[in-house]
């Protein structure tokens, strides 16, 4: 019977041989494609007489990371399914990856049962929620942006106020009255459930209302 085929993209050796040596063991999957980073995977691809059907990709790698190979793949190679692997279990990574076309996110201590168990969910159904539970993840952050709305008016307060510009200067460049700048402050302040300037830069960036 033919099995269905993996690639693992990860800049760590150990880990790739590590993950290689577990597969090898489950009776309807192989690998066929081992990277050490998103650069490596780029070039091996484009060498590749076969295509993996299922990719297993390390969140965090040096230069080209998990976001950025999972965005590349989807573009370039749709059909690949995409896992992440990380030992990051903040929402705000988990959610980047599944948007990114990630169909399923496993932790690196990962069992040997629960990773075949994902790779089989994932080749049948195309997605794997495991102990993670992506939807209730996705449906949070869907009601958290829309609570938040921001108008146009406030978006262009927070990237003016994320430096070191006056709240006097940035009514000039609004072309707005100081106390209108105040009452923008606030409701933003609100929005973001922040209490101070630097507290709402920071959120700011988390969300990537801004960019540094």
């Amino acid at each position: 019977m033919t099995k269905t085929t993996i690639g693992i993209v990860d800049d760590h050796n150990l880990i790739v041989k590590s993950l290689s040596m577990m597969i090898s063991n489950f009776a309807d999957f192989e690998v066929i494609f081992e990277s050490y980073g998103g650069s490596d995977m780029q070039e091996k691809l484009a060498k590749a007489k076969s295509i993996p059907e299922i990719m297993l990709i390390d969140v965090n790698m040096p230069g080209m990371d998990g976001f950025a190979v999972a965005r590349w793949l989807t573009k370039h190679y749709p059909a690949i399914k995409l896992i992440a692997l990380s030992m990051n279990n903040d929402d705000l990574y988990i959610i980047k990856m599944i948007r990114a076309g990630c169909c399923a996110y496993l932790f690196k201590t990962v069992t040997q049962f629960e990773l075949e168990k994902a790779l089989i969910a994932v080749n049948k159904h195309g997605y794997y929620n495991g102990d993670i539970n992506i939807n209730r993840i996705l449906k949070k952050q869907e009601a958290e942006e829309n609570m938040l709305k921001l108008t146009d008016q406030e978006l262009h307060f927070i990237l003016l106020a994320c430096s070191d510009n006056t709240y006097q200067l940035i009514a000039k460049l609004m072309v707005l009255s100081e106390s209108r700048v105040d009452d923008i402050r606030a409701s933003v302040f609100v929005k973001l459930d922040v209490k101070s300037r630097v507290a709402m830069a920071m959120e700011a960036i988390k969300r990537e209302l801004v960019k540094l």
